[in-house]
């Protein structure tokens, strides 16, 4: 049986409301892995692959490039860039497999989420053994590490548990876009600047990797780990700032309203 042609899936994958997304859409994405995508959804699609098959593929490839963050040298920040992007592809992949096909399911939603709860720590971890020198699970940079990680599952965590604080008190599970925004003013403004300096980023796994990758050439020009223990830190620092300062964008805005 023929597969679907590269028309239909774009057209039922990649309906307009998909790629209008703001806050679910991966800016990567939208600048061109969303060119991408619709040719390996078509494989999956003619393999007979399932949402959820490409989805565990999303996040083998999240693991893969965290546990290989850890090991040291240039040839392995490469690995660590090229699974990243796999895994970018794998997360476009899905969506529209399962637009696609029809197929959506509680536990596709739930591997989804915890593929990238999963990536993203890992590769904050694991850039503390890498930034440490060599493979210990104690050490100032491990510390480091491991910390930034525990900030971006609790940035991670504080959004989701939205959904869950509003579905336990009656109310819709999503809610509108104009709720986002802080009641205070002075709120309001910190969030259009955090907004605009995109800051927060640089512990997410696709513009990770990007660091890594970036730090790990200017280390082996350097001939040290200055490069990567220095993002390290700013990795913490981020997560630090951002974990505060998300949590309380949430109370102050109309979220839980």
């Amino acid at each position: 049986m023929p597969g679907p042609t590269l028309a239909e899936v774009r057209a039922k994958g990649q309906p307009p409301e998909v790629l209008a997304r703001l806050n679910d859409e991966h800016w990567f994405g939208r600048l061109y892995m969303r060119k991408l995508s619709p040719y390996a959804t078509i494989v999956f699609a003619r393999l007979g692959w399932s949402p959820n098959a490409v989805t565990v593929c999303f996040m083998l490839s999240g693991v893969a490039a965290g546990v290989l963050a850890a090991v040291p040298g240039l040839p392995a920040a490469v690995g660590v860039f090229l699974l990243i992007q796999l895994y970018l592809l794998f997360d476009c992949a899905d969506g529209e497999l399962a637009r696609y096909t029809g197929r959506f399911s509680a536990a596709g939603v739930y591997l989804d989420r915890m593929g990238h709860y999963i990536a993203e720590a890992l590769l904050l971890a694991c850039l503390g053994i890498r930034a440490q020198g060599h493979f210990s699970l104690s050490g100032g940079y491990v510390t480091m590490g491991l910390a930034a990680a525990v900030c971006a599952t609790l940035i991670k965590a504080e959004t989701d548990t939205v959904i869950v604080a509003r579905a336990s008190s009656g109310l819709d599970g999503k809610h509108a876009d104009e709720a986002l925004a802080p009641r205070s003013p002075g709120l309001a403004l910190a969030r259009r600047l955090a907004s605009m300096l995109r800051v927060h980023r640089i512990i997410q796994a696709v513009e990770l990797s990007v660091l890594i990758l970036a730090a790990a050439i200017a280390d082996a020009v350097g001939g040290d780990l200055t490069a990567t223990r220095v993002l390290t830190v700013a990795a913490l620092a981020v997560g630090v700032v951002m974990t505060a300062a998300h949590l309380v964008a949430i109370v102050a805005s109309r979220r839980l309203r």
